[in-house]
């Protein structure tokens, strides 16, 4: 039996130690959903486990999905398609990257993994990415690659918040405050449907701006919730020599990798919020590792070509 199978996947909660935390006498916790698989882990895994029996009930052997070119999700996808047996087209924003694909494949940590994992690639100009969602594209795809079974951007719809509701589980009822990254809005959306009435969610969006709300109130009526806007640093996929110390600083105290785009932000954002008395004494937290370390050799070559420190590995 494969990992995805109709079983609840379960992880472990993981302690953390730390002046700050004692200092304020608050309580951290990290849930290692980052663990559970080597090649499909974290929020990527919860998001595609119900979207793949859908695909398999359909009768669908081919699963089209987007991304851009360090996408955790088409690294995941990639792996999951592998895992259950089915082929996998990524459609890739940036039509300059496929026109030299060895070149493109030997300079792209998550492109040549999704590769070598199977998947097909379709590069577009960023002009028709912004279209990608359009029946008049995906009917070019269809007539191109047959029937097939899609996944959006960042894997999130119905199904995928179906099985990030499943990432909490009873045994976390305890916890004051859930703390989750934000990207497209289904992890946070899952967690958020999982929580009781005594239980607050932050959000902490990896993009710039608040426009996430609306996305996260088409998946939850739950009202238990709040995005912290603060720590984004400039945006997407921005990081600062400041965020590269604190992610090395963890995973030498702690012995947990954190990546740069989503979860060490987060984290990042947690300890500020500590520091700075947000949380009452005694709260007691527990922070969503959601993966993505994929991710990390990429951001080693901006950050190498920056002269910035790079992130342990």
């Amino acid at each position: 039996m494969h990992i995805f199978s109709s079983e609840t996947v379960l992880s472990k909660n993981q302690s953390i130690s730390h002046p700050i935390l004692d200092t304020a006498e608050v309580f951290l916790d990290i849930k290692r959903e980052d663990q559970i698989h080597k090649e499909v882990s974290g929020n990527k895994f919860r998001k595609l486990k119900y979207n793949l029996f859908e695909a398999q009930k359909q009768g669908h052997t081919t699963i089209v999905t987007f991304g851009g070119a360090y996408s955790n999700h088409i690294a995941a996808t990639a792996a999951a398609g592998k895992i259950v047996g089915v082929k996998t087209i990524g459609v890739i924003r940036g039509d300059e990257l496929g026109k030299n694909l060895e070149y493109t494949l030997s300079q792209n940590d998550t492109l040549r993994y999704a590769s070598e994992t199977g998947m097909q690639f379709k590069f577009i100009t960023r002009d028709a990415y912004r279209n990608k969602t359009s029946q008049v594209f995906l009917d070019k795809l269809k007539e191109e690659f047959g029937s097939f079974y899609l996944i959006p951007e960042g894997g999130t719809n119905e199904l995928a918040v179906r099985g990030c509701e499943e990432i909490l589980t009873s045994k976390d009822s305890d916890y004051d405050i859930i703390c989750c990254v934000v990207g497209t809005g289904g992890t946070i959306s899952g967690i958020i449907n999982s929580t009781n009435r005594n239980q607050k969610v932050l959000g902490f969006p990896a993009l710039k701006g608040d426009f996430l709300a609306e996305e996260i109130k088409k998946y939850t009526s739950k009202t238990n919730w709040e995005l912290v806007l603060d720590y984004h640093f400039g945006g997407y996929g921005k990081v600062n020599q400041e965020l590269i110390q604190f992610i090395n600083t963890f995973i030498d105290q702690q012995h947990i990798t954190l990546d740069p785009v989503y979860t060490g932000k987060m984290l990042f954002g947690i300890f500020d919020m500590v520091q700075k008395g947000v949380f009452s004494k005694n709260t007691r937290i527990l922070a969503t590792h959601t993966g993505g370390l994929q991710g990390i050799a990429g951001m080693n070559k901006v950050l190498m070509k920056k002269k910035l420190p790079l992130i342990t590995i």
